[in-house]
């Protein structure tokens, strides 16, 4: 616990506040920013930067020519007030008065110190690198000795510290119960959009970079003799554009054929939207012998309660039809659905117009149950009718020993 002093002790609803140790370390290392006080020839100062703990001591960052920084060269460092808030929900009373915000903030006071030897600084800025990725700083080049003499750190020791939050719902006054107007809260949380790579990177999105998902939309890695599945990215659009963009593999898709690289990289961050969203969950397709991309397929209708999930959304290049390519995939989509996440139901969707592809999935050992009439839009505007198959989690055993057999029978990839 932090002992309370005259600066952190509270004047008005002293119910709110805390001096807990920990609950100040968990607000500081979800915090992504803080703001730091400070006095200049007598005149108030803010400065909103980045900030790091590394055990009791919080680190901000700043720059050499930054007047706090310069200020905090001497001995006696320089007196500062860091705080830093998270919004966790807007509250909703039924009288202005009552409305208010659900929060969690910490004040530190104290005198920082700027940090002058190289280890130290090198240490904290790894630390400050890997706040916003774990494991960034292996990922990423360090900073040079020039960069880091142009980067300053100000050190400030964890003593003087209060929390302060609100959590619950409305306090509204009794009289106000019985007004006409809604009351309630409106959580507020800092989610992070879909990652958006700088023009020539060729990587994939890093996994600390992905949100934790459930399993179910998860597009763990997946391997076979003659496939391998991986998660869909962005840098996966050219080489999807040179192995697939004929008229004849998009003549059933829910896109019209790419008519450019541009073209394909929309309907990869197509995909990558509607898996931010889990919405889909899309893989590229590899030729385990060459490691070429070939195709694309994903999983959509997720659905963890019923236990059910549909695969779709696929697309392979002319040369690798007719191999174990298509016939592999399959098989460790399902595996994975009914072996891994305990699926009892997987369903595909195809266009009534698309005789081979329902030939296809017929040969898989689903079963054909009906047909969607209007179910959904073409690219040239015209309404299709879908047919629906499924396969059960009882009639998987016999499917998956009759793909095993047809893949030990297929001909060569590549």
């Amino acid at each position: 616990m932090y002992t309370p002093t005259a600066r952190t002790t509270a004047s008005r609803y002293r119910d709110r506040m805390s001096y807990d140790r920990a609950a100040a370390h968990a607000v500081l290392d979800e915090a992504y920013h803080c703001v730091l006080g400070f006095a200049v020839d007598g005149e108030p100062r803010l400065l909103p930067t980045l900030h790091v703990r590394v055990g009791d001591t919080l680190y901000l960052h700043g720059s050499t020519g930054g007047r706090p920084l310069l200020a905090a060269r001497g001995d006696a460092g320089l007196p500062v007030c860091v705080a830093v808030t998270l919004l966790d929900g807007l509250v909703y009373g039924r009288s202005q008065f009552h409305h208010s915000a659900n929060y969690r903030s910490v004040v530190a006071h104290g005198v920082a110190h700027l940090v002058t030897g190289e280890d130290e600084k090198r240490k904290v800025l790894t630390a400050l690198v890997d706040k916003v990725g774990a494991g960034r700083s292996a990922d990423s080049r360090p900073p040079s000795r020039r960069e880091l003499a142009e980067t300053a750190v100000l050190a400030l020791p964890l003593r003087e510290v209060s929390v302060r939050a609100r959590t619950g719902g409305v306090v509204d006054e009794p009289a106000d119960l019985d007004l006409p107007h809604w009351a309630g809260v409106v959580p507020v949380r800092l989610t992070a959009g879909l990652p958006e790579p700088d023009v020539g990177v060729t990587a994939p999105v890093p996994a600390y970079l992905r949100a934790p998902v459930s399993p179910w939309r998860e597009p763990a890695e997946l391997r076979g003799a003659h496939v391998l599945l991986e998660p869909l990215d962005l840098a996966h659009a050219d080489e999807l554009f040179a192995a697939t963009a004929e008229p004849e593999v998009f003549a059933h898709l829910g896109n019209p054929l790419p008519a450019g690289l541009a073209d394909m990289r929309a309907i990869v961050a197509t995909a990558l939207a509607a898996r931010h969203r889990g919405e889909r969950v899309p893989w590229v397709q590899r030729c385990a012998r060459t490691g070429a991309v070939v195709g694309s397929t994903s999983y959509y209708e997720i659905d963890p309660q019923r236990r059910s999930v549909a695969i779709g959304h696929t697309w392979l290049g002319r040369p690798w039809w007719r191999t174990g390519i298509n016939t592999e995939a399959k098989l460790l989509l399902l595996g994975r659905a009914f072996d891994d996440l305990g699926a009892v139901r997987v369903v595909w969707h195809t266009d009534i117009r698309n005789s081979r592809s329902q030939a296809a999935i017929e040969r898989l050992g689903a079963t054909r149950e009906g047909v969607l009439r209007m179910h959904r839009q073409r690219p040239d505007g015209s309404w299709r009718d879908t047919v629906q198959f499924a396969m059960t989690v009882d009639e998987w055993p016999t499917a998956r020993a009759r793909l095993r057999e047809k893949l030990r029978r297929a001909a060569p990839v590549g």
